[in-house]
């Protein structure tokens, strides 16, 4: 029952990050950002918020400071906008997932060059 809870919560969490992130913050070092996944707690206190940015390192690590430093925003806008007792502490953190999914496919990709290249 509780994973139904979280689950739920972390999908309200990721609704509403998203909105505001796109529509209320406005700090000039947060490009282009996306919420790929939220995970809370099982007592509710934290929340992970995974993040894929579009960029180089460099506005990766400007977006990531740039959505830390609205942090409380954040946390006081959710609190707002979802009824909850006690709002989710947010931790940001990159959604390696999707780098690390191209690098398997380009591996695949190569293999398969190889043996095309070898039967020739």
């Amino acid at each position: 029952m509780a994973k139904i809870r979280t689950g739920r919560v972390g999908e309200q969490i990721k609704k509403e990050l998203s909105l505001l992130i796109q529509n209320e913050l406005k700090d000039p070092r947060i490009g282009f950002v996306t919420i790929t996944g939220v995970d809370v707690t099982n007592d509710l206190s934290q929340a992970e918020v995974y993040l894929s940015v579009l960029g180089d390192d460099e506005q990766k690590q400007g977006s990531l400071k740039g959505i830390e430093k609205a942090s409380g925003f954040l946390r006081s806008e959710i609190g707002k906008r979802i009824r909850l007792r006690h709002t989710p502490e947010l931790i940001f953190k990159f959604d390696e997932s999707i780098a690390y999914g191209n690098r398997i496919d380009q591996l695949i990709n190569q293999i398969h060059r190889d043996e095309d290249s070898s039967k020739e």
